[in-house]
């Protein structure tokens, strides 16, 4: 008998990452344009190390704070007043050891086995498995997909609720569509969390990532002291840090034991140098995600205005995030397409069935990098679909 056989049902059942499994089978090749993970082309910049490694200099690797270093919670605090406009206290913050367990924690705050939340799909397939992990069910309402446009059915959505229902994952801008909540919907979502007692778990890790202007809308705008609202979030994309593994939450003062709790019996807390970096992130990196958010801005724009001219291509630029995601006439398994493509092109793109439901017919290809690289990705991939 398989030593499987003794393990967790939950462990066993827990999927093979769709997007992982694209990389894992072409990873190294030569010449590759690796489009398939959600990450950018520059390590992280020289001024946000340089901090790590005085902190290292200086003796900073004993145990530390479970909620993260004070000063880190207070530039969080100070970030949310200069990005958002909103005065949150230190007592707001904790920080994770990423943003993936930023929303393995939420998870285990709002849920409990047997109990639901539901989700905006397609979706990126790490949170419907930290839920099934956990316990609870992962419940997909798809957004409508509609003259290359991504909606929200609200009121899909609120017939998936159930008594068994604990909250809301709301990820926008999202990944992997780009579709981005207005200000309306946000209100239509938080009204339907307070009409059933229900919490919100938002992600707004890409909320800088916004095409029209400034930064894209959020609960913060429209939310009251005492609606449940969970917000988890990661250093990795606006500043280059996607192998550092920190992030944070924000959630009321009230739950600060928990969340300590729940820290100091999954990982104790993050190292204290790694979290020097990250509050040098906070405090001198508004130029560099400037300048991150610019560059994605124009591969979006050669990407897209690339594929779309193919006319065999559906999709729209999106509101915001970091990725196209791209409905090819003619594929309709994209596993396998994406599997193909990296071996006729050297292009790495992610399979839309790792999205869940309604994402099977798509591709995602993630643009923040050089433009020149995504030019030379969209010729490369334009001469695929036109050769189809």
């Amino acid at each position: 008998m398989s030593i499987l056989n003794s393990l967790s049902p939950r462990a066993l059942a827990a999927p093979e990452s769709g997007i992982v499994e694209v990389v894992n089978y072409a990873r190294g090749r030569d010449g590759l344009l690796p489009l398939w993970a959600g990450e950018g082309d520059l390590p992280t910049p020289d001024f946000i190390n340089r901090a790590a490694i005085a902190s290292l200099a200086a003796g900073e690797t004993f145990y530390t704070w479970q909620r993260g270093i004070p000063e880190l919670r207070q530039a969080l605090s100070d970030y949310y007043l200069r990005r958002f406009g909103v005065s949150l206290p230190m007592e707001h913050f904790y920080v994770t050891g990423s943003g993936m367990q930023a929303i393995q924690l939420a998870v285990q705050a709002i849920t409990s086995p047997g109990d639901e939340m539901i989700y905006l799909t397609p979706a990126w397939p790490n949170i419907s498995a930290a839920l099934e992990i956990s316990g609870a069910r992962s419940i997909g309402v798809p957004l409508r997909f509609e003259n290359s446009k991504w909606t929200i059915d609200i009121e899909r959505l609120e017939a998936a609720i159930t008594p068994r229902t604990k909250g809301i994952f709301v990820n926008t801008p999202s990944n992997p569509t780009g579709w981005t909540a207005t200000h309306q919907d946000l209100a239509t979502l938080l009204g339907l969390a307070r009409k059933h007692g229900l919490w919100i778990m938002a992600d707004e890790i890409y909320a800088l990532y916004y095409y029209a202007s400034g930064r894209a809308p959020s609960f913060l705008d429209i939310k009251e002291a005492d609606d449940r609202i969970i917000f988890v979030n990661s250093f990795s994309k606006n500043w280059s840090m996607t192998g550092w593994r920190v992030g944070w939450i924000v959630a009321p003062p009230e739950t600060g034991q928990v969340m300590e709790n729940l820290v100091q019996y999954s990982t104790s807390g993050v190292a204290q140098f790694m979290q020097k970096g990250a509050v040098t992130a906070l405090d001198e990196g508004d130029d560099f995600v400037r300048s991150n958010i610019e560059k994605a801005t124009r591969s979006r724009d050669i990407l897209c205005d690339a594929l779309i001219a193919t006319n065999r291509v559906e999709t729209l630029k999106p509101d915001g995030a970091i990725y196209a995601f791209l409905k090819v006439d003619g594929i309709t398994d994209s596993r396998q397409a994406a599997l193909d493509i990296v071996d006729k092109t050297g292009v790495g793109l992610a399979p839309g069935t790792a999205f869940g439901p309604g994402g099977e017919a798509f591709l995602r290809a993630c643009f923040l990098r050089d433009p020149a690289q995504i030019a030379d990705a969209a010729q490369r991939l334009c001469d695929y679909i036109l050769k189809r």
